[in-house]
């Protein structure tokens, strides 16, 4: 038999009823928020994540899916969206009016080769926005609001933004030097990778996952000692923002996100038991450092399967199980001519119909009537046809009446 690859997974049943609620919602705010829809390559040029995620990233140094094609060319299945999302900027000149925000967003599959765990896996679902040619703190704060009240409309009210700040070129600049100098006469007692990442980005190692509760981290040098007047004043600004939109959350100067493109705000989306569903930052220099003009950015992701998960423990049946307004019972013959015409009649007028398709008895039908939510049932039987009339009983309150074939559909709009 053939199998699944190892870190995917078949979309059915109760998740895939989570997810079709989750891009509901997504749609629905994205459509507030006034964010236009862009859909990216599954694969690009190797060469643009080496430039925008970074060389010494976790993603690019294990986890992407990498390929030469038959072309000769060396290709790499998205591992995040940010990238493929400027390089379309700049190829379709989208900045073309400088005065206006750029603001997108994707809802598509990436992939990364990494260990699968729960809500983890090497193919997965992002959702995510960025917005260009704006480098204002008000920009940042609607971008982190529109992350935070999303994932509180999903049923995920304990959600919390962990913040904080890279600070500008020039303090990023300052506190890498204080990192390093920290880190130099402890670097032996830290992981591999942290020891390669002093070189590289030693803020990043700000962000290991192996040695996370060592003291060596716990004791390092705190960003907000380096940062300029004016990095300090823009996150205060932030902050000003975050608490008149009563945004919950809390600065945590360990969080610096894993990607290298980021600069000033960054967070992340956490709930109660410090699982984190996605995170952001601004990125002022990521467009130009790959060859387009002076553009701000800023933007988030979050992870649709991490969602998912919390949200099987958490949401109400109601808000993700689509219950069928009206079931048709049906047996014989003529009795289901009967009622596939009046399923689409019904159907075409936005009514959720379901019908026995399966031969089953009619005490089999209104188990699986109820086991569906039925709000109404349509019981059919040759008798009643023969004179012109239609039983509908009410699911809930067990009431029935009898009803002129005729008006059938426009009995039902009345009452749904």
């Amino acid at each position: 038999m053939i199998t699944k690859p190892k870190g995917t997974y078949d979309l059915m049943g109760l998740d895939a009823k989570i997810s079709n609620y989750i891009n509901h919602e997504i749609e629905s705010f994205m459509i507030n928020y006034n964010y236009e829809y862009i859909r990216t390559p599954v694969f690009e040029a190797t060469e643009l994540f080496h430039r925008t995620v970074g060389d010494g990233t976790d993603i690019v140094k294990k986890e992407t899916y990498d390929f030469t094609d038959r072309g000769d060319r060396s290709i790499t299945l998205r591992p995040e969206g940010t990238a493929g999302v400027v390089r379309s900027v700049i190829e379709n000149k989208l900045y073309g009016n400088k005065n206006d925000p750029i603001k997108l967003y994707y809802n598509e599959t990436m992939y990364r080769y990494e260990r699968p765990q729960s809500g983890r896996f090497r193919e997965f679902t992002q959702f995510g926005v960025e917005v260009f040619n704006s480098n204002d703190s008000l920009i940042d704060a609607e971008v982190i609001s529109l992350g935070f009240n999303l994932i509180s409309s999903l049923g995920l009210d304990d959600v919390v933004v962990k913040l904080n700040t890279l600070g500008d070129k020039e303090s990023r600049k300052k506190y890498s030097e204080a990192l390093v100098d920290y880190f130099k006469p402890h670097i032996h007692k830290l992981c591999e990778d942290c020891q390669n990442r002093i070189n590289t980005n030693p803020l990043r190692i700000l962000d290991c996952k192996v040695d996370k509760d060592s003291d060596i981290l716990k004791n390092a040098p705190k960003i907000s000692d380096y940062l300029s007047d004016e990095s300090k004043n823009r996150f205060k600004t932030l902050k000003t923002y975050l608490d008149n939109l009563e945004i919950d959350y809390e600065v945590d100067e360990s969080i610096v996100r894993g990607l290298d493109y980021y600069d000033e705000c960054v967070w992340e989306y956490k709930l109660d038991d410090d699982i984190a569903l996605g995170g952001g930052g601004r990125y002022n220099t990521l467009v130009e450092n790959l060859g387009g003009p002076a553009l701000p950015g800023i933007g988030f992701a979050l992870g649709i399967e991490r969602i998912i998960l919390k949200l099987k423990e958490k949401i109400e049946d109601k808000k993700v199980d689509a219950n069928i307004d009206v079931y048709i019972m049906s047996v014989s013959e003529e009795e289901k001519i009967y009622a596939i015409k009046i399923a689409q009649d019904l159907r075409l007028n936005n009514v959720i119909t379901e019908i026995n398709g399966a031969n089953l008895s009619l005490k089999s039908q209104f188990k699986i009537a109820d086991n569906l939510g039925a709000k109404y049932l349509i019981i059919l039987n040759n008798e009643d046809l023969n004179k012109g009339l239609i039983t509908v009983k009410d699911n809930i309150t067990k009431e029935e009446e009898k009803v002129d074939e005729a008006v059938i559909v426009d009995y039902i709009l009345g009452v749904i």
